[in-house]
């Protein structure tokens, strides 16, 4: 099937240091752009972001500081990309949310013009789940091929979720699951331990996500300026972040785990 275009239609993804639309930098981009005849002109660049790319980020896409350090600023790319976009339409996965905000962020830093007035943008991950609804009814339906009865109703919410579960249990048993590093295994077992690992995707310390495990168990910020960066070495490089953070506006489980945290670095 071909795209029927009346201009030209970019299909673009960004790898970042990091998922802040306001802080975070792109350190490669690649733009697919498909022409109204049906041909193709491809644009990919690693970008130097000009600040340090933490390694939660580094382990997900591969690119290491080293990789950019030679590599030119967006600043230096800016019009380039503009001038290879054109007036084109823009698509990508989870674009709406992420990738066209953090592009256009970087063009205003870069002082280049870049007029999303007359684009058109199609978001595929948005048509993924439009289509194919992650609700609890959705899931009933595929899972058990019924109808939820009084949906929304407490009881008969957690009924169904216990009958997907035993349905999971059963369609997955020998299914393969290969993670983004390429190990494969097989999570869906009859085992909460086993379940438990599988599902707990993002390994919060918190409950809301501000602070996780990296790869090396070590327990690290994951928002703002010190995304990424071990919690022990922030409030001992910069004693006032604890302050700020327990007089924000930050869940309350979320303080007693940063508190926890310090008082155990602090009883070493």
């Amino acid at each position: 099937m071909q795209l029927k275009l009346t201009k030209p239609f970019a299909i673009f993804d960004l790898e970042t240091t990091g998922v802040n639309v306001a802080s975070d930098r792109i350190v490669e981009i690649c733009i697919i752009k498909i022409l109204p005849d049906g041909s193709k002109e491809k644009l990919t660049q690693r970008i130097n972001p000009e600040m340090p790319i933490p390694l939660v980020s580094s382990l997900i896409h591969g690119i290491y500081d080293k990789d950019i350090a030679d590599m030119p600023t967006f600043k230096k790319m800016a019009k380039t990309i503009a001038n290879f976009l054109g007036n084109s339409d823009l698509a990508g996965y989870n674009s709406n949310k992420f990738d066209i905000p953090i592009l256009v962020e970087e063009f205003l830093r870069a002082e280049v013009e870049f007029d999303l007035e007359n684009r058109k943008t199609v978001d595929v991950q948005n048509i993924f789940h439009q289509m194919e609804q992650r609700t609890l009814k959705a899931a009933y339906r595929f899972y058990c091929n019924k109808e939820i009865i009084n949906a929304h109703s407490a009881e008969a919410d957690v009924e169904a979720t216990y009958e997907i579960l035993l349905a999971q249990l059963d369609k997955y048993k020998d299914a393969e699951y290969e993670d983004k590093n390429g190990v494969k295994s097989k999570p869906v077992q009859n085992d909460v331990k086993v379940l438990h690992e599988f599902t707990n995707i993002n390994k919060n310390v918190d409950l809301a996500g501000r602070i996780i495990y990296n790869e090396k168990g070590v327990e690290v910020f994951n928002f703002g300026k010190h995304a990424g960066k071990p919690v022990s070495e922030v409030l001992k490089s910069e004693p006032s972040y604890f302050a700020w953070m327990l007089n924000g506006d930050f869940p309350l489980y979320t303080k007693k785990v940063l508190t926890a945290l310090k008082l155990r670095d602090f009883n070493k």
